[in-house]
């Protein structure tokens, strides 16, 4: 049975667009034997579309259908966490121990657990902990164990829940509330998120486990998580987190700034290639992988019986999301992937129309143009948003937008100069001799004659060889 739901909006997706859309999921559905998938597509800031697939048990998976969205959980727990560093309750770079002592792991910082890079243990000792009830773990001690750190902190990522368990205490900690009640009232419900919760809320769904060798199912246990709910607890529906993906790409101010929001997309560990398949990196809170050339981040869950799966193309400013109530099967990071790229390639983003600045700084525009770096030639631009652009002239390297600090100098916003300070040199006289970006320094003309080139330029100046 297909149940398609459609935004007829003025910003709907087209015919052909939908429709490869629903087979998307009718193939990942059939060819994963989900009892059913429910998925949604965000453009623009808003769901522009809704589709399921379903055996015909259960529920029908509509919009505001609960499925359990395991890690996903993880990315909530982590916005909680950078709301209390921009409060100044907390910064990254502080040990767990100086907010929450007594753990055996407070040496791992704040930064470090978010992005799987404490070194604790991937799992909680037996028994399974998604398997069995939270109550058989009524201590921290409990869910870290005897052996809870496997590697020197901030050496390396090692995907961790023990290390979300212990933000959701320390949460808990600086809050003094239940790590649910805290997320309720800081994030859900500013976000409109009235139907994700610790706890299922009718209509959802069973979770089931699908047997590999027949098609015949089983009903799997639903656990309260306990201590490890800040890991993986959380129930929701396609509606709320297409509204979560937009604040992943946006920011809202009720919850964190779009700029806090940059930084939990910002890689902060290595991953190997054996720990995350297809990925790429590890934020704060966020998974980051590049498929087929597009930079998505978001992130993915699983609990026996269910499966759930964000994904978030900046660039394009699009997400999906993909929920199905089957222990393992369908490979849900790659429909998601596949739903951003389906919709991407068919309806491509229209540019924002070109506008002029509003107004033009002299001593600004005369920076524009070509400069030197050696003898790489690259192009210094202003752009309407009050930035400057500085990249290569033809080919690929280093490039970057600068922010404007108010007192004649530029911040690098993205790679390799990201962070690093661009400044405009002047001669007594007040013209430019040459720029400045973290010491490296870039003039009119390569190798310029007169000009400040660390290490001086040859009197004889170019040459032949005869």
């Amino acid at each position: 049975m297909t149940t398609p739901h459609q935004d007829e909006s003025p910003g709907a997706l087209l015919p052909g667009t939908r429709r490869a859309l629903l087979h998307r999921i009718a193939v990942g559905q059939a060819e994963g034997r989900a009892p059913s998938m429910v998925a949604a597509v965000v453009r623009d800031g808003q769901a522009v579309w809704h589709g399921s697939r379903t055996a015909g048990h259960g529920p029908d998976p509509g919009e505001r259908v609960q499925y359990r969205i395991g890690s996903l959980t993880k990315t909530f727990t982590a916005v909680l966490v950078m709301r209390l560093r921009d409060e100044g309750a907390l910064g990254l770079d502080d040990p767990l121990e100086r907010h929450l002592p007594g753990t055996g792991v407070g040496e791992a910082t704040v930064g470090e657990l978010l992005a799987h890079a404490g070194g604790l243990a991937a799992e909680s000792p037996a028994p399974w902990w998604e398997r069995t009830p939270g109550s058989l773990r009524p201590g921290l001690a409990d869910v870290l164990g005897e052996r809870p750190l496997l590697h020197p902190a901030g050496r390396r990522f090692h995907y961790s829940n023990p290390g979300y368990t212990m933000l959701g205490a320390l949460v808990e900690e600086l809050r003094g509330a239940p790590w649910a009640e805290v997320l309720r009232r800081e994030v859900l419900e500013p976000l409109g998120l009235d139907r994700t919760s610790a706890q299922p809320l009718a209509p959802y769904a069973d979770g089931w486990a699908v047997h590999p060798w027949a098609d015949a199912l089983m009903p799997e246990p639903v656990e309260d998580l306990g201590l490890m709910a800040p890991a993986g607890q959380l129930w929701s529906t396609t509606t709320d987190l297409a509204r979560f993906a937009v604040f992943l790409a946006h920011g809202d101010d009720r919850v964190l700034s779009a700029a806090s929001v940059r930084e939990m997309r910002t890689p902060a560990t290595v991953v190997e290639a054996a720990d995350v398949a297809d990925g790429t990196s590890y934020g704060l809170g966020v998974q980051i992988q590049r498929r087929g050339g597009r930079l998505l981040i978001g992130h993915s869950g699983s609990l026996p019986g269910f499966l759930a799966n964000l994904t978030v193309s900046v660039e394009d400013d699009l997400a999906s999301v993909v929920l199905a109530n089957c222990t393992s099967g369908p490979p849900i990071a790659t429909i998601g992937a596949d739903l951003v790229r389906i919709v991407a390639e068919a309806e491509p983003r229209l540019p924002a129309p070109w506008r002029p600045l509003p107004a033009v700084d002299p001593s600004v525009l005369e920076l524009a143009g070509p400069w030197y770096w050696g003898t790489n030639a690259f192009a210094l631009r202003l752009t309407a948003d009050g930035m400057v652009s500085l990249g290569p002239l033809t080919g690929v390297g280093r490039r970057s937008r600068f922010r404007a600090n108010g007192d004649g100098t530029w911040t690098g916003l993205e790679g390799y100069y990201a962070g690093e300070l661009l400044r405009a040199v002047r001669r007594p006289d007040g013209t430019v001799d040459h720029l400045d970006l973290g010491s490296f320094v870039f003039t009119r003309q390569p190798y310029e004659e007169g000009a400040s080139v660390p290490g001086g330029v040859d009197p004889d100046g170019w040459r032949g060889i005869g």
